[in-house]
C-alpha cells in the first residue's frame, strides 16, 4: 500500500526505482542484557553498566562457566500466546526487536513488493532442537510440538519478521557466526542499491545459553573463567582478558532508499554508507589480519571514504587473547591510530550472530548523538594494542564518519561505514 508521497517516487511504467547508493537508517530496535529496548540498552551503555550476571538455574552449577548475559526482558513475555507458542526464544527477541524498529521509523508506509527483510543468526532455533529432543527422549514422539521445525530453522526469524510485517520483496537469513548481523544490514543495503527494495529491516538475533553451547565453549577455551565476579569478565584489549562472555539479544534497523525516507518525511538516525564483506580462507576459528583489512578497505571504498575520515570504530573486539590483538593490528592497518575506539562487549557481552546489529544500532547513536561509549573493565592496555580507547567516561565526538566491525568463526568479515 502505497502513500502519495511515496507513490511519486516510483517511475509511471512501475519498474523499479533508479539505484541510488543512498541508503539510510530510520528506524532501531533490540533487546539486550543492558534493557529491554534501544533507550535503556543505549543509557545503560553510556552509564558504564553491566549486563553481564550470575547463572542461577540448576543446569548451570556443573559447568566450567557459570556467568552469562542474560536479556533484561524475557521477549517470550512481550508477545502475545500464539506467537509464545509458535516461535523460539531467538525469534520472540527478533519480533521483540522488529517491532521497535518499526515504531521508530513511525511504521513506513512501503509496498509489500518493495519491503524485504534480513535477519541473519549464528545458532538459530537451537534451544528449541535441545528441548524437543529432551521431550523426544522423555515421552515419546506424540510429545514434540508440532511448531518444532518452524522454531528451529536458522530462518525462522527472518520468517518470523516478514509475516509480522507482510514484506514480499525477499526474506534473507544469513548465517555467518558472529558476523550474521552485520552481514544481514549489509545485504539489506544491497537490496536497496539494487532496486529491489525501498524499505528493508535488517538485524540478527541469537539466544542460546544453555549448557550444551556453554560447555562447548568452554571446552574450546574460548569463555572467560570469572565466575566470582560477572561485571569483570568481559574485558576486551585488557591485559587480563581470558575469553568473551556468552550472551543473548537481538538488534534491528530500519534501512530506507533515501529518496523514499525524504519523500515520507522520515527521521534519519545515520546513513549507511558502505559495507565490506571478506573472507579469510585461513582457519575455523582463528582470526587473520590480512582478512580483516581487506574487509575494512572495502567498506570505506564502498562509502568513498579514505581511513583519516573515520573518526570512531565500534570494535568487534570479543576479550579473547587473539582475537583482540588481530583486530587492533588490523584497524591500525587500515584506517590508522587515529579514530577513538570502544568496545560495546565489554558491556553487554557477546551476543553471537545479534552482536554486529545491536553494535550497529550503538554506531547509528553514536553519530546521531556525538557520544562514543566507554569500554568497561580496561585496566591496563594488553600489549599489542596501539589504539586511542574510550575508558572512563562516554567521549564527545563530531564524527562524520564510523566503522562498525564484527568478525565471526569460520573466517567470516564485515565491516559496516556509517556517516552522519
Amino acid at each position: 500500500m502505497l502513500t502519495a508521497t511515496a507513490e511519486a517516487t516510483r517511475p509511471d511504467d512501475g519498474r523499479p526505482p533508479a539505484v541510488s547508493a543512498d541508503v539510510v537508517v530510520t528506524g532501531l530496535g533490540a533487546t539486550t542484557p543492558l534493557g529491554g529496548d534501544v533507550p535503556s540498552s543505549w543509557a545503560a551503555l553510556l552509564s558504564g553498566r553491566s549486563g553481564v550476571s550470575r547463572l542461577d538455574a540448576p543446569w548451570a552449577e556443573q559447568l566450567p562457566v557459570r556467568i552469562g548475559g542474560t536479556m533484561c526482558q524475557d521477549p517470550v513475555t512481550r508477545l502475545d500466546r500464539v506467537r509464545q507458542r509458535r516461535l523460539d526464544r531467538s525469534q520472540a527477541a527478533a519480533v521483540v526487536a522488529a517491532q521497535e524498529a518499526w515504531a521508530d521509523a513511525r511504521e513506513p508506509e512501503v509496498e509489500a513488493e518493495r519491503l524485504a527483510v534480513v535477519v541473519g543468526t549464528g545458532v538459530g532455533g537451537a534451544l528449541t532442537m535441545l528441548e524437543q529432543h529432551h521431550r523426544l527422549q522423555e515421552r515419546g514422539q506424540r510429545a514434540l510440538s508440532p511448531f518444532t521445525v518452524p522454531r528451529l530453522m536458522p530462518n525462522g526469524s527472518a520468517a518470523a519478521v516478514s509475516l509480522l510485517l507482510g514484506a514480499r520483496a525477499g526474506t534473507h537469513a544469513p548465517t555467518s557466526a558472529c558476523a550474521s548481523g552485520a552481514e544481514a544490514l549489509a545485504v539489506g543495503a544491497l537490496l536497496i542499491r539494487s532496486g529491489r527494495a525501498d524499505v528493508v529491516v535488517a538485524g540478527g538475533t541469537d539466544a542460546c545459553l544453555h549448557p550444551l553451547s556453554l560447555g562447548a565453549f568452554a571446552r574450546m577455551g574460548a569463555l572467560s573463567l570469572r565466575n566470582d565476579a560477572p561485571g569483570l569478565a568481559s574485558r576486551p584489549f585488557d591485559h587480563e582478558r581470558d575469553g568473551f562472555v556468552m550472551s543473548e539479544g537481538a538488534g534491528m534497523v530500519v534501512l530506507e532508499r533515501a529518496g523514499f525516507a525524504r519523500a515520507r518525511g522520515a527521521r534519519v538516525h545515520a546513513v549507511l554508507a558502505g559495507a565490506g564483506v571478506t573472507s579469510d580462507a585461513y582457519d575455523v576459528t582463528l582470526p587473520a589480519v590480512e582478512g580483516q583489512v581487506r574487509a575494512i578497505r572495502a567498506a570505506l571504498r564502498d562509502a568513498g571514504l579514505t581511513g583519516a575520515d573515520i573518526a570512531h570504530v565500534n570494535a568487534h573486539a570479543t576479550g579473547t587473547p587473539v582475537g583482540d590483538v588481530t583486530e587492533a593490528r588490523a584497524v591500525r592497518e587500515a584506517v590508522g591510530p587515529y579514530p577513538a575506539v570502544t568496545a560495546c562487549k565489554s558491556a553487554t557481552g557477546h551476543l553471537l550472530g545479534a552482536s554486529g546489529a545491536v553494535e550497529a544500532v550503538f554506531t547509528a547513536l553514536t553519530m546521531e548523538h556525538g557520544l562514543i561509549p566507554p569500554v568497561r573493565n580496561l585496566d591496563k592496555v594488553a600489549d599489542g594494542v596501539e589504539l586511542d580507547l574510550v575508558t572512563g567516561e562516554p567521549r564527545r565526538t563530531s564524527a562524520a564518519a564510523a566503522l562498525s566491525t564484527s568478525f565471526g568463526f569460520g573466517g567470516h568479515n564485515v565491516v559496516l561505514a556509517f556517516t552522519r
